[in-house]
């Protein structure tokens, strides 16, 4: 019983954890994501971030266009365009047992239902059949993570117009600004 309770705490605890986690803010690259760049030439870079498993694919893609852009101004140029960019997707799915299944006998009562199965007729389900709803007690969850990359090359003077992949730095500066999510000090 004193088992049963110590692992039910140590759940408990685990779900608490997992739910303060945040996406990855905008920062430089730790283990918990983040943009880098390096130079390719004088004015080409190639830039990166990578987001945790709460980060949306938005927000990682539109990190990378802001770290282009505050790159640029901060080289001395005014646009940049981008020459080569993708985002790769990671996914791991996890099956883990359910810890509280089976800890606990139901005694001489358990759950039944019946019910009515298109093409099969009548059937029943109970806790210890595990068919069709029931899961063995298995947990199963998919967890993604995404990660842009971009090679970029930095240009004097306005953006060309009529290209699509060439942006004014100050303007996404402006534009992504607000929706930038910085590291909080002192965690």
């Amino acid at each position: 019983m004193v088992i049963a309770r110590s692992i039910f705490l140590s759940l408990v605890i685990a779900v608490s954890l997992a739910a303060c986690q945040t996406a990855t803010p905008y920062q430089p690259r730790t283990t918990a994501g983040g943009f880098t760049e390096i130079r390719l030439e004088s004015n080409r870079f190639k830039v990166s971030f990578a987001g945790n498993s709460v980060t949306k694919r938005e927000t990682v893609e539109g990190y990378l266009l802001y770290r282009a852009a505050e790159l640029a101004l901060a080289q001395g140029f005014d646009s940049f365009t981008i020459v080569e960019r993708r985002t790769d997707r990671s996914a791991r799915t996890y099956t883990t047992p359910d810890p509280l299944y089976g800890l606990y006998g139901y005694g001489s009562w358990r759950p039944h239902w019946r019910y009515y199965g298109r093409g099969y007729g009548w059937r029943g389900w109970d806790a210890y059949s595990g068919y069709p709803f029931w899961d063995q007690g298995l947990d199963t969850q998919t967890v993604e993570k995404f990660e842009a990359t971009a090679e970029i090359i930095l240009t004097h003077g306005p953006k060309v117009a009529a290209d699509p992949k060439a942006f004014d730095a100050r303007s996404v500066i402006e534009t992504l600004g607000p929706k930038i999510q910085r590291p909080v000090v002192g965690k």
